[in-house]
């Protein structure tokens, strides 16, 4: 059998250990052959491929990013996409595919099986949203180096009497901001699972400083107050319709400033926190997503995707993971709530 396997949207730590566990049980234990796919979506629809055996996965496990490259190409978009993409794949010789990806890559590959294509999903996203799965690969990385800024934040804050904001990634789920905001010792956490009120932000601001504290505010990018709008970047779309988040940190900096005549400061981690080395606990994962991912192939299990429930890794239907997203439960943040102020 001739394997395609592509990884797309966001880079994400932990990328190249799925595609090395998925080459190495596959050509090892079931002697396939594989063809990688270059830039996400985009490989697949104008026929851009790499070589991809044992050679080429030794030595990325430690790797972050993806050795096959990334895209946010939408081929639903574009005309005859999925048709162009079978095509492509009949004509390379390629049986099945891997998609590696978050809800985006992974509706793409929905379609495709609908259409006949065979293919099995992984899990990938730093904002662990994705439903069916307890965690996604990249989440544990993010929040590692997510709760090193806010440590070093916190000396500064302290030297200076500031108030520091630390913007981190989070479109729709609060994951991120909820677990190193906690771990970091944060006093605010905003999430966008929860819209904020600013009299209360500014109170629990002021209630740090009486206790001869600085205030240091952990904020999901997607975060809004309650009697406002999201705040984005500008207004351009990408391909899946998101827009560019980021400047909810100035925005609230300016707003706490103003209100408490204390200096405020924004950190704004942005790619920071998606980018280097795998965490332990990240690269496990994915070698574990990527080795069940490809016996789902042997399997025959289209249209399934590999997740992790407890500590095991099962199947599920690819419209579990993509049908809604994971967000945080109110008890979850309710939890953190006893550290505000």
């Amino acid at each position: 059998m001739r394997v395609g396997v592509l990884t797309g949207g966001g880079d994400c730590p932990g990328l190249n250990a799925v595609i090395r566990a998925v080459v190495r049980r596959g050509v090892t234990d079931y002697g396939y052959e594989f063809v990688g796919f270059r830039d996400g979506w985009k490989g697949p629809l104008e026929g851009l491929t790499m070589e991809l055996g044992i050679p080429q996965v030794r030595g990325i496990l430690p790797r972050g990013g993806t050795i096959l490259g990334s895209s946010r190409t939408n081929p639903i978009k574009v005309d005859g996409g999925i048709d162009t993409i079978k095509d492509n794949m009949r004509s390379l010789g390629v049986d099945a595919l891997v998609a590696i990806g978050g809800e985006d890559t992974l509706g793409v590959a929905t379609a495709l099986t609908d259409a006949g294509l065979p293919a099995v999903g992984v899990p990938k996203t730093i904002d662990n949203d994705l439903s069916a799965t307890d965690f996604t690969f990249g989440f544990d990385t993010a929040v590692t180096i997510a709760t090193e800024a806010i440590d070093r934040l916190h000396t500064t804050a302290e030297s200076h009497h500031r108030i520091l904001i630390c913007e981190v990634m989070g479109r729709h789920a609060g994951w991120i901001a909820l677990h190193s905001g906690m771990a970091g010792g944060a006093n605010v956490i905003l999430i966008p699972e929860v819209p904020f009120d600013l009299d209360q932000v500014v109170e629990w601001v002021e209630s740090r400083f009486r206790s001869h504290y600085a205030p240091i505010v952990c904020v999901a990018e997607g975060a809004l107050p309650r009697e406002g709008d999201l705040v984005t970047k500008d207004a351009t779309l990408d391909a899946f319709g998101h827009v560019k988040l980021s400047g909810i940190g100035e925005w609230l900096a300016s707003q706490i400033e103003e209100r408490t005549g204390k200096e405020a400061r924004t950190t704004v981690l942005g790619h920071v926190q998606r980018g280097g080395t795998p965490t332990a606990f990240d690269r496990v994962l994915a070698t574990r997503f990527g080795l069940n991912a490809i016996a789902a192939v042997k399997d025959e299990a289209w249209g399934t995707m590999v997740a992790l429930q407890g500590t095991d890794i099962v199947r599920v239907p690819l419209q579990a993971a993509t049908g809604t997203l994971k967000t945080v439960p109110a008890e979850r943040y309710e939890e953190a709530m006893a550290f505000f102020g």
